[in-house]
């Protein structure tokens, strides 16, 4: 793999390689796009919406490069995208999975993202007759990949959590923040859990209906009334809540730490002068505009992008995927190996990125790219 593709973060270069998914037995509209390749490996999620294009499916892409190559992963960065037509949903993942049966066998590993559950990846999986357990030149996994991936639900939510405290700690604070999650999701609620249980205070979340804020938000209590699928049921809320529908309005609640971790894109051009956190932390995918994270810079806040503090899920795959994890070890003690492994590399990233921007002006992170790439090298 060319390391210039991992710390290019303005896809200056183009994609190792594109294919244009058009279904096999069956109709499909989609992609997947291959950023990199590392010892002909690469992988990352599925993305399923009525709106995925092309470009972002691409833009996800680089950032497992630029994900795999800060963490020093040895493996390329991908991503897939598919069209939801509203047909019939299983009938859309066995004709994925009959389509991307070739990458899948050839190396390039596609889980789940955004509208793709566990359930669906079976449905591809078993499809494309394709078992992460076993590839021709490396052991062979001693568990299945549910066993081993289940378990790790959260280790997205825990590298979020680290990357805001070890932010949180670098910029001098000791006493709790207020914090506003923006996304209430499996990512959104483990980092809220995490940032609560060290002391911090949650005042304001954002789902797709809108934004909920108090003086403080009991997250078990607000966890309780939340579906699924990250919405808040409001007739559940006590009286002291404030409940607005006001598009954005999760920016203009006072606080010191802003967690990103919902739909692309939340922080834009458009928006980010409202922005009132000095901290923000990316827990979701292209959560942020190049625009808006340079405005956020010009007025004295600091933004820890996806590609240091979301690498939990993907990391924890492609720890398998590259057979770095210690199978031998008990299931807690795993988890545990994971959940540490993730926390090293995000902290890691997070102080090096904050040593780099105190050095001078503008974007740290591809200096930081610069660095991870040489190293892997």
């Amino acid at each position: 793999m060319s390391e210039l593709a991992s710390s290019d973060p303005d896809h200056l270069t183009p994609p190792a390689f594109t294919v244009h998914l058009n279904g096999s037995g069956g109709a499909l509209k989609g992609w997947v796009v291959v950023d990199s390749l590392h010892d002909g490996l690469a992988m990352g999620g599925v993305r399923m919406t009525p709106g995925v294009t092309e470009e972002e499916v691409a833009g996800l892409a680089r950032d497992m490069t630029q994900k795999f190559t800060l963490a020093g992963l040895p493996i390329g960065g991908a991503k897939g995208g598919i069209v939801a037509g509203g047909g019939d949903r299983e009938e859309t993942f066995r004709t994925f999975g009959r389509t991307v049966k070739p990458l899948l066998h050839g190396g390039i590993h596609l889980g789940i993202d955004m509208g793709v559950t566990p359930a669906d990846r079976a449905v591809f999986f078993a499809e494309a007759g394709y078992d992460p357990r076993y590839r021709a030149g490396v052991p062979d996994m001693p568990i299945d990949w549910r066993t081993y991936y289940e378990p790790l639900i959260d280790c997205t939510g825990h590298g979020v959590g680290v990357a805001a405290v070890t932010a949180l700690e670098a910029g001098g604070r000791t006493g709790p923040a207020r914090v506003v999650v923006q996304g209430f999701g499996a990512v959104g609620r483990a980092v809220a859990r995490f940032l609560e249980d060290r002391g911090h205070v949650i005042v304001g979340v954002a789902d797709v209906e809108g934004t909920v804020s108090a003086e403080r938000l009991p997250v078990a209590d607000l966890v309780a009334v939340t579906d699924g699928f990250g919405r808040i049921d409001r007739s559940r809320l006590p009286e002291h809540v404030t409940v607005t529908a006001e598009p954005d309005a999760w920016l203009d609640v006072d606080a010191d730490l802003l967690i990103l971790a919902a739909q692309k894109h939340a922080l834009n051009a458009d928006n980010a002068h409202r922005l009132r956190a000095a901290l923000v932390v990316e827990g979701g995918n292209i959560t942020s505009t190049a625009q808006a994270r340079e405005k956020a810079r010009a007025s004295g806040a600091f933004l820890v992008p996806g590609v240091i503090a979301n690498i939990g899920g993907a990391g924890s795959a492609a720890l398998a995927v590259t057979r770095v994890v210690p199978f031998g070890l008990a299931a807690e003690a795993r988890k545990a190996w994971v959940f540490d492994w993730v926390g090293d590399r995000v902290r890691q990233n997070t102080r090096d990125l904050l040593d780099i921007a105190a050095g001078r002006p503008g974007d740290p992170l591809p200096e930081l790219l610069a660095v991870r790439g040489k190293e892997r090298v």
